[in-house]
């Protein structure tokens, strides 16, 4: 028979004479106060809310106790907090505070008409993990009653980083990367991937600075840049409806120099700047410049680089000469010829400025995915169906957007402005409180010895600043 923790006495090592005692009997307090910042985010984009619109309900009314958007809110704010599984929302379905962030109106669960909910204010966790399982709208069953729209989800995205300018930009640039999600089981479409040495799905990434515009699960057995022209012209043509004068680029590695991609930003008006695999015709077309570095690099014993321009075509995959942007790098004890193709001209971008600055800033892209992975669990995929574990990477997309918001409206000027996500987490959003609630407010008393009080402070007020 399973213990119940909460009357447990719990007896820890003396202090002196004195007995150390503790029990989980505290009431209604919560470890994660920082939910009152998100709802302030909430509360002014209503992001969550548009996100939850995105499902199409067809339970039947008189048998519900939690609304979609309710439910949406729940396993979204769940991640942000740090809660990967829906294992853990058997407990946090009493949380008040939590219910007072995804507008739960029964903040303890006092009036539910049915008495196995009656008490708590959330669902618990068969009831999320369902919603975890919901098929496309063409496809509901008596045992899948909630059905989404992928389109509506994928535009969501876009949606919020356009309502996240307080203006047009005069350029945007969009980085595009794909990596690798482990799979441990024997989910659908799991392959093994050769360069990551591992079963896995191959997950594309698309984001505008801070900002995920794509998150799309795909299995392994493909090309890195399968899918991205679809993906890339459905993006550019949504922002251009809101921005028609923007000025657009793609930017990626070399898995996305492919001419499909290429020709179409040329025949679409947006610029790109690809990595570009290097061969022996490309190492041969700067022969003279890698020698020189090699020269230079054992004269002086630092690293030794130099920038030149060509124009090259391959034999059988490219429709039409491009420039390529080459750096000949030599290394103590290595050489490293290093190539990018663009359509950006020489004469605005020189070869060094559009290598450094340019193709170079692409690499803070890949911090942002470690954040969903690592932080946000983005790689919690290990349902069997795909669908459902695409919809999992959507609801670590979603938190990802809130933390980012939160980082770039909230923590602005404060010691966190640039902080990873699981450290705001740790050191902003985990702060104890005691919850009050009477006919007339809610009251949270939160913890006087948390470090970062006044930055929270700082944030809350700087949220409400923003626009809405």
């Amino acid at each position: 028979m399973q213990t119940d923790c909460s009357s447990e006495q719990l007896s820890f090592q003396a202090f002196g004479g004195r007995r150390v005692e503790g029990r989980f009997d505290a009431g209604r307090t919560t470890t994660d106060a920082g939910w009152l910042a998100l709802r302030e985010i909430e509360a002014r984009r209503g992001w969550l809310e548009r996100f939850a619109e995105c499902f199409v309900d067809h339970r039947e009314a008189s048998r519900v106790e939690h609304a979609i958007s309710v439910l949406v809110k729940q396993r979204i704010l769940g991640i942000v907090a740090g809660y990967e599984d829906v294992n853990d929302h058997e407990t946090l379905r009493d949380d008040a505070l939590l219910a007072l962030a995804c507008g739960e109106e029964d903040l303890v669960g006092e009036h539910r008409p049915r008495e196995r909910d009656r008490g708590h204010a959330l669902a618990g966790k068969s009831t999320l993990n369902r919603l975890e399982h919901a098929v496309v709208e063409e496809q509901p069953s008596r045992y899948r009653r909630v059905a989404l729209d992928p389109a509506a989800i994928e535009g969501q995205f876009v949606d919020c980083m356009i309502e996240a300018h307080d203006e047009a930009p005069e350029r945007i640039v969009l980085d595009l990367d794909a990596t690798d999600d482990p799979v441990h089981g024997h989910q659908e479409g799991r392959f093994f991937h050769g360069y990551y040495r591992s079963y896995c799905y191959l997950p594309l990434y698309i984001f505008c600075g801070d900002h995920l515009l794509c998150a799309k699960l795909r299995p392994a057995n493909q090309d890195g840049a399968a899918g991205s022209v679809e993906e890339v012209a459905r993006i550019v043509d949504q922002i251009r409806s809101h921005w028609p004068e923007v000025e657009i680029w793609i930017r990626g590695d070399s898995g996305f120099a492919r001419e499909a991609l290429m020709a179409w930003c040329e025949a679409n008006g947006v610029h790109y700047v690809l990595g570009l695999a290097k061969n022996a015709r490309l190492n041969r077309a700067i022969g003279e410049a890698l020698e020189a570095v090699r020269r230079e690099q054992e004269a002086t014993g630092m690293a030794a680089r130099r920038y030149r321009e060509l124009r090259y075509r391959t034999k059988k995959t490219w429709s039409r000469q491009r420039r390529v942007v080459a750096k000949a790098e030599q290394l103590p004890g290595k050489t490293n010829p290093r190539f990018v193709v663009t359509s950006l001209e020489a004469g605005a971008f020189p070869a060094q400025i559009l290598y450094e600055t340019i193709y170079c800033a692409r690499g803070d892209m890949e911090n942002r995915i470690k954040e969903q992975q690592l932080d946000l669990f983005a790689d919690r995929t290990s349902t069997a169906t795909m669908a459902a574990n695409q919809l999992r990477l959507w609801f670590a997309s979603m938190a990802y957007v809130l933390m980012a918001e939160l980082r770039r409206r909230g923590l602005k000027g404060t010691s966190l402005a640039n902080a990873q996500a699981g450290t705001i987490r740790t050191r902003l959003l985990k702060i104890a409180g005691l919850v009050k609630i009477s006919a007339r407010r809610v009251y949270v008393s939160l913890s006087s010895v948390h470090p970062l009080q006044y930055v929270f402070a700082q944030a809350i007020r700087q949220l409400q600043a923003a626009p809405a």
